[in-house]
């Protein structure tokens, strides 16, 4: 034969399917040339090849050939289907119906060498369902005899229980393959799936995710297969319930009920498939020849379906040769040729194309019941008769051109265009010559098949598991509350000084940060307030407290409400001897301004809370989370706290100021930042002031005409970001040079463990010939123990008259309650920066701290109580209050920069420090009326410490202290 490029290569053989026969090659390579064209997508129409032999003698001949057809398309990995001699059945329209049940079977279509899985017939299977439900209902149904039991009945609802009963399935279908129930597959699973996602995207641990998919998934299967019901759960989404409501083939002209199913419509969906089937049934009661025609279009769709190339598993492009149907004897014994008219008359009425290809073999008697012929006129005498090959192409050809015409309803009843009938002559039956070869379509696998296959899958899956699980894992440890696929990124782990972590960032959803500090040992809560106790509260109460206000203010006043970010440290390390004192004591303050003002006014306050870490160390890493927050919610005005002065402070500011937040700090002394930048107020005297009202008292500490040593004691700096040390030192430095004295080499003593290293600087300070009477001490609170603990013992200063002045950080120390003391005749001056006990009259500020905060309902509160003593709380209540009053100018919320525009008008009366007044307050430039106390701390007799107030002044009183005023004792 020519062979082109559309002709497929030659079968190398050697397999049980060789063509024993001419005409067994020709017609093998005619199937092969169909199976190449279908694999490269052209969609040939597929005829139904009917052979039969010329002569009556050679009809087993003719079976034999097409025995040995489908044994030769099996061995080249063809899904074949071989029928059997006969079926069992009334009529030969019923035979030829039992055949086509036989083919629902997948198990009949997959050959050892078929590629990819069993083929599905879901539609094939829902009309098996429904003609047995109405075998099983009988003679009786839908006319019942008058008189029976069943004549009362609703006949709809008697069909429908008995399809409930097969789970609408053929009766006799296995309930469990391979161990495991039948699910709706196509819907629970991806129910169940979904309920998983959703868990995870909604930052649930990975476990509380898998284990409400199986709730799920269990749930669904329960009301599947154990609660009764008259369908199967999503009958309505399945496959061949959508065919079954929208093919015209079952479309009646009268009908009035609704045929849609919608996955948003399960009711109504279901009573369409109800009335349906009720339909079909009485259909089907009818006989003729619609019950062979509807199984003949639902196996034609399944077949279609199941060669469908863009589908989810792409299994057209995984099966490139087409089902084939082999009919050995098509005759009335097993209805085989009321199939084949069946086809014909279905394909006719359909405009799809289907992948079905049939070859049957019919007896010569039994030719004219098919009564279509290849060719219409004997051809005229050639000088060389073509081949049988030739005349196979041929033959092929010419009934592709007549197809169209002879499927138009115009033609003869008796016409089968799809038939396609092949006379075989009996030189053509006779045994194959030796060295003749068959074709054989391409057999490599496609690259749907390589590609978009289950190996592939199981490592995709594989794949996108571990890059999850990675994802996960970098989640988990970059953020503080993270799930698998998503995570809260306004919060961010980070390393502690201890080596522990730490949550930094503002705390959004449900992030708290108590949830990262270390548990308290047992005894460490503080249960009620008495003289020698601290705060009643932890972080854990007031943040819960917080969100409950926010949430509040969220629910009821949409629109009215103004948000307030506190900045402060919410971390501890024990190791460093750092505790939550100042972050703690703050943030109360914070509540409580935000409980009176919510209760007080018609415009809300909202606040969220922002963690800088141990020391603030990770402050720029909080400004730069609280910026990016603030840029998608405008309701945020301005920020509370930063109270420490580091080297970071600039940075953190400066990332605020671009946000276009004003910064309100209650405690931050630094000298630079009202002179650098134009959103910073606070509340706090700064460095360079204190020390010069402590300069009040060194003046008195200096004997005029007498050498007088002193010196600045400071922590060193190097390795950290503290500044507020390096300004103390250096404003000291200057104050000491002022006064007068004769200032020795400033010391600077590093930390081990935590814990100051001062007993070599002791030694030095006090054995030499130049012993300083007075020391400027340029450190933190919790270094001043043992500072003390070395002047008391060391020889040259035990015993001996010693100042110590030092600022505002010694202000949180707990001199009354024995939580620091000073050594014997060493006097302390350290300044404070929240003057409460003058300010006390005039505030309610006690009276709200009683009413809102844990643990002190009931109690009566004074300026000296010791949860309020350090004035932390107070500080940053009334710089909240400041915030919010400039928020909140004509009793409605203002923008962000109308925020920092009023910040220069505040000036507010009854704080707990006095009034807050920022009208003065110049750009660049330090302002007064800053709160101040000077307080002076001795030894008393019996070993406790004594604080004695030398002078003060509450905020807003703009009167310069004297040096009359502030004498020591």
């Amino acid at each position: 034969m020519v062979k082109d490029h559309r002709t497929p290569p030659d079968c190398p053989g050697g397999h049980d399917g060789m063509p024993g026969s001419d005409a067994g090659r020709h017609l093998q390579n005619q199937l092969e040339i169909l199976i190449q064209d279908f694999r490269r997508s052209t969609e040939p129409p597929m005829p139904v090849f009917v052979v039969h032999a010329q002569e009556g003698r050679d009809d087993d001949a003719v079976a034999g050939l097409v025995r040995q057809l489908h044994a030769g398309q099996e061995a080249h990995g063809t899904r074949c289907a071989l029928t059997q001699d006969a079926y069992e059945g009334a009529t030969e329209v019923r035979r030829a119906a039992a055949l086509v049940r036989a083919l629902s079977d997948p198990r009949k279509w997959g050959g050892p060498k078929a590629l990819y899985r069993r083929y599905a017939f879901p539609r094939l299977r829902l009309v098996h369902a429904i003609d047995d439900a109405v075998a099983a209902l009988g003679d009786s149904w839908p006319a019942p005899a008058p008189g029976s039991p069943e004549a009362g009945q609703d006949q709809r609802l008697r069909l429908l229980n008995e399809l409930a009963q097969q789970r609408w399935r053929p009766k006799n279908t296995a309930r469990w393959r391979s161990g495991l129930p039948l699910f709706d597959m196509a819907h629970i699973l991806p129910a169940s799936l979904v309920t998983v996602l959703a868990a995870l995207l909604a930052r649930s641990e990975w476990y509380v995710a898998v284990g409400a998919g199986l709730v799920f998934l269990l749930l669904l299967t329960v009301l599947n297969y154990v609660l009764p019901g008259r369908a199967p759960i999503f009958l309505w989404l399945r496959r061949e319930s959508r065919w079954f409501m929208t093919t015209t083939f079952l479309r009646a002209a009268d009908q009035e009920e609704s045929t849609e199913v919608s996955l948003l419509r399960p009711v109504r969906s279901w009573k369409a498939i109800a009335a349906r089937a009720y339909d079909v049934a009485e259909a089907l009661t009818a006989g003729g020849d619609f019950h062979l025609q509807l199984c003949v279009l639902a196996l034609r769709e399944d077949l279609r379906d199941n060669h469908r190339r863009w589908s989810w598993d792409l299994r057209g492009f995984k099966r490139p040769r087409p089902p084939m149907l082999f009919l050995p004897h098509a005759d009335d014994r097993n209805g085989g040729i009321e199939l084949i008219r069946a086809i014909s008359d279905v394909r006719s009425r359909r405009s799809e194309l289907d992948p079905l290809l049939v070859v049957a073999a019919v007896r010569n008697d039994d030719v004219p019941r098919l009564e279509r012929s290849v060719v219409q006129a004997p051809p005229a005498p050639e000088a060389t008769p073509p081949t049988f090959g030739v005349r196979l192409r041929t033959w092929y050809q010419e009934w592709g051109r007549n197809l169209r015409a002879e499927q138009s309803p115009s033609r003869e009843r008796s016409v089968l265009p799809w038939v396609m009938k092949i006379p075989l002559p009996h030189d053509q039956l006779g045994p194959l010559e030796e060295g003749r070869h068959h074709l054989r379509a391409s057999s490599r696998p496609t690259l749907a098949r390589l590609v978009w296959a289950l190996h592939t899958l199981v490592l995709v899956v594989a794949l996108l598991t571990a890059a999850t699980v990675m994802r996960a894992d970098a989640l988990h440890d970059r953020y503080c509350s993270a799930s698998v696929l998503t995570a809260n990124r306004d919060t961010r782990r980070e390393a502690a000084p201890d080596g522990s972590t730490e949550c930094i960032g503002i705390a959004t959803h449900d992030v708290r940060f108590a949830d990262w500090l270390p548990a308290p040992e047992p005894g460490d809560d503080v249960k009620a307030l008495d003289a020698d106790e601290g705060a009643p509260w932890t972080v854990a109460d007031l943040e819960d407290r917080i969100a409950r206000q926010n949430a509040g203010v969220l629910a009821d006043h949409p629109g009215k409400y103004v948000t307030v970010v506190y900045a402060g440290p919410l971390s501890a390390d024990a190791s460093a001897g750092s505790s939550l004192v100042k972050g703690a004591e703050e943030l109360a303050g914070v509540y409580l301004a935000q409980a009176v003002i919510n209760e007080n006014s018609s415009v809300k306050l909202r606040v969220l809370i922002a963690n800088g870490g141990v020391d603030l160390g990770h402050q720029e890493e909080m400004a730069e989370a609280i910026a990016a927050y603030a840029a998608h919610d405008p309701t945020v005005v301005g920020v509370v706290g930063t109270g420490r002065d580091l080297k970071s402070s600039r940075a953190t500011i400066r990332t605020l100021m671009r946000a276009g937040l004003p910064v309100v700090s209650g405690t931050n002394s630094a000298t630079y930042l009202p002179r650098e930048f134009a959103n910073w107020f606070s509340l706090a005297a700064t460095d360079e002031w204190q020390t010069r009202q402590l300069g009040l008292i060194a003046a008195q500490l200096r004997t005029p005409g007498r050498r007088q040593y002193a010196l600045v004691l400071a922590r060193d700096t190097a390795r950290t970001d503290d500044l507020y040390t390096d300004e103390q030192a250096r404003y000291g430095q200057e104050m000491l040079r002022r006064q007068g004295f004769t200032r020795l080499d400033q010391r600077r003593y590093t930390l081990s463990g935590g814990k100051p290293e001062l007993r070599s600087h002791a030694q030095e300070i006090c054995r030499g010939g130049r012993v300083p009477s007075v020391i400027y001490f340029a450190g933190r609170v919790e270094d001043i123990d043992p500072l003390m603990t070395q002047l008391g013992t060391e020889p040259g200063c035990a015993g001996k008259p010693l100042a110590i002045l030092t600022g505002d950080d010694l202000s949180k120390a707990d001199f009354a309650g024995g939580g620091q003391s000073v050594a014997p005749k060493v006097t302390l001056y350290h300044a404070a920066l929240a003057e409460l006990r003058t300010a006390a009259k005039g505030t309610a500020f006690y009276l709200d701290a009683a009413k809102h905060l844990p643990g002190l309902r009931g109690h009566r509160l004074r300026y000296d109580s010791p949860a309020l003593a350090s004035g932390q709380t107070a500080l940053s209540h009334d710089a909240t209050r400041a915030l919010f009053w400039a928020a909140t100018r004509g009793d409605r919320p203002q923008s962000r920069a109308s925020t920092w525009v009023n910040l220069r008008s505040v000036k507010i009366e009854g704080m707990a420090t006095g009034t807050i007044d920022f009208t003065g307050a110049p750009l660049y430039g330090d302002r007064t009326g800053h709160s101040i106390v000077l307080k002076e701390v001795r030894r008393d007799d019996d070993g406790t410490s004594d604080t004695h107030v030398l002078c003060s002044r509450i905020a807003g009183d703009t009167k310069r202290l004297t040096q009359k005023e502030c004498r020591i004792r």
